[in-house]
């Protein structure tokens, strides 16, 4: 799809990420260096009352590769995300996105959704981009 195309109003495809794994959150954890032990030890999410959750950062994460790959992550100028609730170990995540606005001739404001099979949005944002010269 050519970013000159790109209207308002339309829907880009969904994105289907796989089921957030415990595997999954330790590699995050290692990765990204938050080894917040609720995101990985049961005991202590049940102490703090919503059990092992995935880490935001993840989440948002996902949501931005869902960006990336409607919009070459050149022409990506801002992305702001606000979270929403938390996420657990074996939900899903689509990501889903659409155009919300264009701002002159060659830049576009679009948004971007995390939400579990359920319909919970998780994470949810703004981004706008720069379409390329005609």
């Amino acid at each position: 799809m050519g970013l000159i195309y790109i209207e308002v109003g339309e829907n880009f495809p969904v994105i289907e990420k796989d089921p957030i794994s415990r595997v999954q959150l330790v590699k995050y954890a290692g990765a990204s260096g938050d080894f917040n032990p609720l995101h990985t030890v049961e005991e202590v999410g049940e102490q703090a009352g919503t059990g092992v959750i995935a880490h935001g950062m993840l989440i948002m994460g996902m949501a931005a590769e869902g960006v990336t790959t409607w919009v070459p992550r050149k022409n990506v100028k801002k992305l702001n995300v606000r979270f929403q609730k938390m996420t657990y170990p074996g939900e899903s995540i689509r990501i889903v996105g659409s155009i919300l606005d264009k701002k002159g001739d060659n830049r576009v404001v679009g948004e971007v959704q995390a939400i579990n099979r359920d319909g919970e949005v998780k994470v949810k944002g703004k981004f706008e981009c720069e379409l390329p010269s005609k």
